[in-house]
């Protein structure tokens, strides 16, 4: 499926020339029908000779209206340039033409229309002479010209043809798996309910399909799909589509939303952008200069920051960051038009660069303008290891999806550079990052290691959140730096602490001493050991902490302490003597070892804790099988 837009000055003939061509009047209005002439958006399809059916976006040519025309041009696949015979090219030719070639529409038709209003030969060549001087280095320049009558129907066959010769050339749309439908409609229709428009492209949408409104990220799912009226099950990339949502009132969409699969697309209100100025602005372009800027059908105020320019002169290029009023779903190539707010122009345009953008750049960071030249530029692999350095780390899809490259191709160049060690896979491919980041994070990780036993020599290791803490990480790419360190032996894991390799505890001939004396007393009365506070005052709250740490003493409670053999036999004998009874009791398990009620009631509570066992009334009973 395809579609192709018009483009043209106003009273040109686009309107009365889609009513020949298909049979059906784009100027769906009221007030249009009556002024004869387009203000808003019109659809319209076509079967080619072929057998193809393709959908039509008439956009209005008049100055007034050039936004709602840039709210349908965005996604087409060729444009109908209409040309009157009796005017020739008029200033919204030229406007019109300008913003096709910022937003480089891949191909095009001429149309010469009216040619029945003109009866000298000569007068059409000369036109045509002055058409093609006037397209001539754009991207329409050699399309074909083909010379038309909607009133008499002279040439239609021939325009017909031709629209099929340019379409056949065009390869068929992605399919990226991720479904983006740039709303250019919003209407509601009784029994029904919410109904939006527009051509949808990168994926497919299915009836049944939950979907996400954005930038907002309400949540609807999908009731119906038509395709030129026709009801469809599934729409496909390319086609004009109208989405009946469930879930979703019409007050809460709006114009330049988009429509996608919920969690595929985050929205954005800055982005990196290479921008071009056009020979005819009329005037430079400074810096952090208000701009309307448009994307698709969205439509949202803003302001350009200039990076390594002071300012840009009529016909230069130059990388910027826009800084949006409001977010936008946009991806790495997308094309986008600038227009002065006022007096209304359009002056400028280009593609985007990176559609997340970390931060707020300095201007002249030549680095930073170094990247965005790879990301213009680059080879695929360039594309994705830029993509992935700026991401910081990502998934597989995170990266395809900043990018803006097709998954095939994405894919095979990622596989790539992970085999060159250019890209690091974390986590079974779950996560993909940059060497150079890994380095410099598994460095500060050894750092804040280092440090730590520094001022804790007698603890076996840091504890784990304490490092996240200070590390300040996304928790799966923390756990999952943490597990390719330990699997490498850059650092050791011992429970819920953590130690360099080389990190070795030693205590002093005289706490040892006292070391040695408090764990006899232990090995004396395995049952009643000493308090904590005993502990501490023996051999310091420090060395105790060390000892407990190292998992030589395990802390059951604030003041209970015992030798970990021996914790694992009471352990052992409470869920024993529940198996063979079906319950115990404190007093049970106090007269079973000979112990007291401190010591027993926090063995029992700690097992409760930690989901061994569970209590009802004076009784516990295992919590699961063990």
């Amino acid at each position: 499926m395809q579609v192709i837009g018009t483009a043209g000055h106003v009273d040109h003939g686009k309107s009365t020339l889609i009513t020949r061509l298909t049979g059906i009047n784009p100027d769906r209005l009221k007030q249009e029908q009556e002024r004869e002439m387009s203000i808003e958006l019109g659809f319209a399809w076509l079967q080619l000779p072929n057998g193809e059916e393709i959908g039509i976006v008439d956009v209005p040519g008049h100055r007034d209206f050039i936004e709602n025309m840039l709210a349908g041009i965005g996604g087409i696949d060729a444009v109908l340039f209409v040309v009157a015979a009796d005017e020739g090219v008029m200033p919204q030719t030229r406007e019109h033409l300008a913003i096709l070639d910022l937003l480089q529409v891949p191909a095009g038709v001429v149309a010469l229309t009216k040619i029945d209003l003109v009866h000298e030969p000569e007068w059409l060549d000369l036109v045509e002479s002055e058409l093609r001087e006037t397209l001539a280095g754009t991207v329409l320049a050699g399309m074909p010209i083909v010379r038309v009558s909607a009133r008499t129907g002279m040439g239609i066959d021939n325009l017909v043809q031709t629209i099929q010769d340019i379409l056949i050339k065009r390869p068929p749309r992605p399919d990226l798996g991720r479904p983006r439908l740039p709303i250019d409609r919003v209407f509601t229709l009784p029994g029904f309910g919410t109904i939006v428009t527009g051509t949808l492209s990168d994926g497919q949408f299915s009836i049944g399909d939950p979907v996400s409104i954005l930038p907002q990220g309400i949540k609807g799912r999908i009731r119906g799909l038509q395709t030129h009226k026709q009801p469809e099950a599934t729409a496909h990339p390319g086609s004009r589509t109208a989405v009946n949502i469930s879930g979703v009132s019409v007050d809460q969409i709006e114009r330049g939303n988009v429509l996608a699969h919920p969690d595929t697309y985050q929205p954005t209100d800055m982005l990196d952008v290479h921008c071009s100025l056009l020979p005819d602005a009329g005037a430079p372009l400074k810096h952090n200069a208000e701009i309307k800027f448009f994307l698709g059908a969205a439509e949202i105020m803003g302001r350009i920051r200039l990076l390594g320019v002071q300012e840009l002169a009529p016909g230069e290029k130059a990388f910027a960051q826009f800084m949006l009023q409001e977010s936008v779903t946009a991806l790495r190539g997308d094309r986008f038009i600038i227009r002065r707010p006022s007096p209304p122009a359009t002056i400028a345009g280009g593609q985007v660069v990176d559609p997340k953008p970390k931060r707020r750049h300095r201007r002249f960071n030549h680095q930073r303008i170094s990247e965005l030249e790879q990301l213009l530029v680059g080879s695929p692999e360039e594309i994705l290891q830029q993509t992935a350095h700026a991401a910081f780390a990502a998934s597989l899809n995170q990266l395809i999806e900043v990018s803006g490259m097709e998954t095939i191709p994405a894919r095979e160049a990622i596989e790539s550079l992970v085999d060159q060690g250019k890209l690091i896979a974390l986590n079974g491919d779950r996560l993909l990052i940059a060497p150079d980041i890994l380095t410099g994070l598994e460095a500060k990780i050894k750092e804040d290691l280092s440090v730590y036993h520094e001022k804790h020599p007698l603890y076996a290791g840091m504890p784990r959140e304490l490092l996240k803490s200070q590390i300040n990480l996304d928790v799966h790419l923390f756990d999952s730096i943490l597990k390719r360190m330990s699997e490498m032996g850059k650092i050791h894991t011992t429970g819920p602490t953590l130690s360099l390799p080389q990190h070795q505890i030693s205590y002093s001939p005289e706490q040892q001493v006292k070391i040695d004396a408090l764990l006899a007393e232990f090995n004396n009365q395995p049952y009643t050991p000493p308090s904590v506070k005993k502990s501490e005052e023996a051999i310091g709250e420090d060395v105790l902490n060390s000892l407990i740490q190292s998992e030589q003493l395990v802390k059951l409670s604030e003041d209970v302490l015992l030798k970990p053999e021996t914790y694992q036999e009471m352990r052992r004998a409470v869920i024993e003597h529940i198996q063979s009874h079906g319950s115990i009791t404190l007093a049970e398990l106090r007269d079973q070892f000979n112990t007291s009620r401190k010591y027993a009631v926090a063995l029992l509570e700690h097992l409760d804790e930690i989901d061994v066992t569970v209590r009802q009334g004076d009784k516990r009973l295992l919590r699961k099988p063990s």
